[in-house]
């Protein structure tokens, strides 16, 4: 039996400039791998090969190498940075994945079927369909209490968070209250505590048995781990002393005149401060709700300050 020879030009794909999505198959195969594992031990930190993309690190490789595995041409995006759509950052960001993707973006989190956030969790409840991507700086919620890495592997193994227990009581004991702000360490399904990202006190409850995906990567550090849908995620808390959110309730967006969510403080000129919503796209929303315009203002997470159960 005769066999056609092939040349290497017939047996390999045609040159394209870059890989849909910009990584490559191999980067997106291991990246979707720790994905899956991520989700299966929901809040342990899975290592993995953080490839180079073309923005320095510490400004969101991670976020963004997820979002370029997960991204398909059919896939709404919405880029946020600290709330706000329109940043430098979050504006770039967008822009790129757009641009690799070929995917549509918008601004509206009802609308997103991709969000990727840096510091905040949109206010308007995110539903099963969609997919939350957080960036993270410090993906190691013991290096205050052990910053031996080898060590603090081993306690997360042990379930051995006594340290954290007492940064947390010696805080109480210092100043009267948990001073801890963004990045509150929280149990996820009652055995690993995570950091979850530098998001404020105010958005770590919304993550407590929610409908969506949320991935949390750290590019610079490799690390990356998750929170499956509907999975309990609580913060450390002592029965004596209650969780507290940022006092947010009675402040009033300058802008929008929406009340009872989480605001950005801008000082003013007579030493006075003013208030803005700090998701801008939901400000957006109610300014446009105000003249009058057609628009969908979802569920939220807040009602008037307070948590609905």
């Amino acid at each position: 039996m005769s066999v056609t020879p092939q040349s290497l030009k017939t047996l390999s794909r045609a040159w394209e400039p870059m890989s849909y999505g910009f990584l490559d198959a191999s980067a997106k195969r291991e990246m979707r791998r720790k994905m899956i594992k991520a989700v299966a031990v929901p809040g342990c930190q899975m290592p993995y090969a953080s490839r180079e993309v073309p923005m320095a690190r510490g400004w969101g490789t991670g976020g963004l190498q997820v979002s370029l595995t997960l991204i398909r041409p059919n896939m709404r995006i919405k880029v946020i940075d600290q709330g706000a759509d329109d940043s430098v950052n979050a504006a770039s960001i967008r822009h790129f994945l757009a641009r690799v993707s070929g995917a549509p973006t918008t601004l509206d989190t009802l609308q997103a079927d991709l969000i990727q956030s840096r510091h905040r969790i949109p206010e308007e409840k995110l539903n099963e369909d969609q997919i939350l991507v957080l960036q993270v700086p410090n993906p190691e919620p013991l290096r205050p209490v052990q910053p031996n890495m080898s060590v603090a592997r081993q306690m997360h193994a042990d379930a051995d968070y006594g340290r954290m227990w007492l940064q947390l009581y010696e805080q109480i004991v210092r100043s009267g209250r948990v001073m801890q702000g963004a990045s509150y360490p929280s149990m996820v399904n009652g055995r690993h505590v995570m950091t979850p990202s530098p998001i404020p006190r105010w958005d770590v409850p919304k993550l407590n048995m929610a409908q969506h995906l949320t991935i949390l990567s750290a590019g610079r550090e490799k690390r990356i781990f998750a929170v499956p849908p509907y999975t309990r995620v609580e913060p450390l808390v002592f029965d004596d002393v209650p969780y507290k959110v940022e006092e947010h309730h009675d402040l009033t967006c300058s802008r929008s005149g929406a009340k009872g969510f989480f605001m950005n403080e801008i000082p003013q000129e007579d030493g006075s401060s003013a208030y803005e919503l700090s998701d801008s796209g939901f400000g957006v929303k109610h300014i446009q709700q105000g003249i009058g315009d057609a628009v969908t203002l979802g569920k939220t997470w807040y009602e008037n300050g307070e948590m609905v159960e």
